[in-house]
C-alpha cells in the first residue's frame, strides 16, 4: 500500500469517449530543434542490457545515461547518473518529440517498465519517441537499497505491521528505525538526495538533452506528483503534460493514509457489490478471516505461513484493477474455505516484489526513501496509535494498517524531509490534463480535483473517469481517445468533462 501505491507493477488502465474542444497554445513550440533528425545529439543511445531481475528489451530499445548534479544546489559538485530508455517514433517525418514517462511507485523503474508497457501507446509512439527513466535513487540510477534478501524474509514473517500487544509495537518500531539504518549504511551518499524536487529537475536535464525546448510528459500515480512539482518548478517548459491516478498534492503523510483508507474501503465495498454481496456484511468477513490469521497464520504449498500482514497485502493487491478481482474472489475462498493461503501469498509476493526464489526487487526501498526525504512529518507510535480509532471507523478492514504506517515509514530516518506538502502552482504554464477515477484506491478521486486547482485558472483541466482501479489510461476508449487528441494533436478536452 502506501500513499502513492505501486502503478508501475499492478495497475490496469480503465476508462471511457467524449469529443474534444479547444486547442493547445503553442504546439509548434513543441517541435525539437531543427539541428539532427533525433534532436537528442547530447546522448549516446545503445542496445539495452537486461535490468537485474527483467527482461532484456527488444530490439527498437536503446538505453543511455545522463549524468546530473548529485546536489542541485551544487551544480558544480558530484554528479549521478540517471538511467534512460527509448523508442524512436514510427513516423519520423511526423515526429512531435520526446513523451516522458513515469509509471509511479515511487520507485518503479521506467527503464524496466516502459518497454512492457509500451504496447498500450502505440498510437503515441507514432509521433513520440517514447522515453522513461529511473529516477535518482532508483534500480539503474544509484538504486537505493537497505536490506538483503533474507533480512526482508525475516521481517515479513516476524514482524506485524499492525501491532497488537507492546511487544509487537516494539518490534515494529525497532524494524523501522532498523531499516533507516540499511538504507543510511548502503546507500548513504544518494539517500539525502533523493526528493521528488531533485527528480523534477532531472527531469528538465532530460529534457534539454533530448532536446526537446518543452516537455511533454505522461505521469501515473507517484509520477503525478512528480509532474506537478515540476510544471511548479518550471511553467515555460510545460509542454502537452497528463497526469493519471492523481495524488493529493495538499495532503500530508496522515492526509495520505486518511485518503487511502477511505479509497481502498470503497474500493473494496464496490468489489463487494459486485460480488452481489452486502459491503457491510462483506468487509466484518474480511476482518473476521483477518483477525483468525492473525492469531494462526495459514499454511502454503511453499512452506511458509501466511500471516495478517501478507494476507491484507494480498487482499489490496488485486482492488488495484477491477480486472483483477476474480483472482480476489478465488484467493479469498481459498482462504476463508479451504484453511490455506496460496493465493493470498502469491498476490502479497507480487506486490511485494518477490520472485520464486526468495529475491526481492528494491523498489520499496526506494519508495522509502523517496518518500521520506519529500516529507517532514515523523510521527511517533504513539500518535499512529491515537489514530487508530478514526481509521478503523474509515476502514475496517485497511484502517489499522495504513494509521500504523504513518509511523513504521519515516520514524527515526537518517535524513531530514524537505516540505509538508509539495508545491504544484504552475501559474502560466500551458494546459495540464488532470484525469481522476472516481473508483481509484491508491489515489482516490478527490485528490485529482485538488491538483487540478492547485494547478491553476487555465492550467489544471479535470476530466473525470466513471469506473474502477488505479489509472485509466489504455482501457477506456473514452479516456485513450481524449489523452490521445491531446498529446497528438494538442486538442483540449474542456475542463469537468466525464467519461462514464
Amino acid at each position: 500500500m502506501r500513499v502513492h501505491g505501486r502503478a508501475s507493477r499492478v495497475a490496469v488502465l480503465t476508462g471511457a469517449a467524449l469529443l474534444v474542444t479547444g486547442v493547445l497554445a503553442g504546439c509548434d513550440s513543441l517541435a525539437p530543434p531543427r539541428s539532427g533528425s533525433s534532436g537528442a545529439g547530447q546522448l549516446d543511445w545503445k542496445r539495452c542490457e537486461a535490468p537485474e531481475g527483467g527482461r532484456e528489451p527488444g530490439a527498437d530499445w536503446r538505453c543511455t545515461t545522463v549524468e546530473v548534479p548529485l546536489d542541485h544546489a551544487k551544480p558544480d559538485g558530484d554528479t549521478i547518473g540517471i538511467a534512460l530508455i527509448r523508442k524512436q517514433a514510427t513516423r519520423g517525418s511526423e515526429r512531435i518529440g520526446s513523451l516522458l514517462f513515469n509509471f509511479g511507485g515511487p520507485g518503479g523503474s521506467g527503464v524496466d517498465i516502459l518497454p512492457r508497457a509500451a504496447g498500450s501507446y502505440g498510437d503515441l509512439n507514432t509521433r513520440y519517441d517514447l522515453v522513461s527513466f529511473d529516477p535518482r535513487g532508483v534500480a539503474g540510477s544509484s538504486g537505493v537499497r537497505c536490506r538483503s534478501d533474507e533480512e526482508q524474509e525475516r521481517a515479513s514473517r516476524a514482524i506485524d505491521m499492525t501491532p497488537d500487544t507492546p511487544a509487537e509495537e516494539a518490534a515494529f518500531v525497532e524494524d523501522g528505525a532498523d531499516f533507516g539504518a540499511g538504507c543510511e549504511r548502503l546507500s548513504g551518499t544518494v539517500l539525502p538526495h533523493v526528493g521528488t524536487t531533485n527528480a523534477a529537475r532531472d527531469m528538465d536535464a532530460i529534457r534539454e538533452a533530448l532536446g526537446d525546448r518543452k516537455l511533454s510528459y505522461f505521469g501515473v500515480s507517484y509520477g503525478t506528483e512528480l509532474g506537478g512539482t515540476y510544471a511548479h518548478l518550471f511553467p515555460e517548459k510545460v509542454g502537452r503534460v497528463v497526469l493519471d491516478a492523481v495524488v493529493d498534492p495538499t495532503a500530508d503523510t496522515v492526509g495520505h493514509a486518511r485518503n487511502q483508507a477511505r479509497g481502498f474501503q470503497r474500493a473494496l465495498e464496490n468489489y463487494l457489490k459486485d460480488r452481489g454481496q452486502d459491503p457491510g456484511a462483506g468487509t466484518r468477513r474480511i476482518t473476521d478471516l483477518l483477525r483468525e490469521i492473525d492469531r494462526a497464520p495459514l499454511p502454503t504449498s511453499s512452506g511458509r505461513r501466511l500471516n495478517e500482514t501478507l494476507a491484507l497485502t494480498g487482499i489490496v493487491t488485486p482492488l488495484y484493477s477491477e480486472s483483477s478481482w476474480p483472482q480476489l474472489t478465488k484467493a479469498l475462498d481459498e482462504a476463508g474455505n479451504s484453511g490455506t493461503g496460496d493465493g493470498l501469498l502469491q498476490l502479497a509476493d507480487s506486490y511485494n516484489g518477490r520472485d520464486e526464489s526468495g529475491h526481492y526487487d528494491t523498489q520499496s526501498h526506494s519508495q522509502r526513501a523517496i518518500s521520506c526525504a519529500d516529507t517532514k512529518a515523523r510521527p511517533t507510535a504513539a500518535e499512529a496509535r491515537a489514530l487508530l480509532p478514526e481509521f478503523r471507523e474509515l476502514s475496517p478492514v485497511f484502517g489499522p494498517f495504513l494509521a500504523w504506517d504513518t509511523a513504521g515509514w519515516c520514524a527515526d530516518w537518517p535524513v531530514d524531509g524537505e516540505h509538508d506538502t509539495p508545491e504544484a502552482s504552475a501559474p502560466g504554464a500551458a494546459p495540464v490534463l488532470v484525469v481522476g477515477t472516481t473508483g481509484d484506491p491508491a489515489t482516490p478521486y478527490e485528490g485529482a480535483r485538488k491538483m487540478a486547482d492547485e494547478l491553476g485558472e487555465g492550467v489544471g483541466v479535470m476530466l473525470t473517469n466513471e469506473g474502477e482501479g488505479h489509472g485509466s489510461y489504455g482501457g477506456s476508449d473514452c479516456v485513450t481517445s481524449l489523452v490521445d487528441a491531446y498529446l497528438l494533436d494538442g486538442k483540449v478536452p474542456a475542463d469537468g468533462r466525464t467519461c462514464s
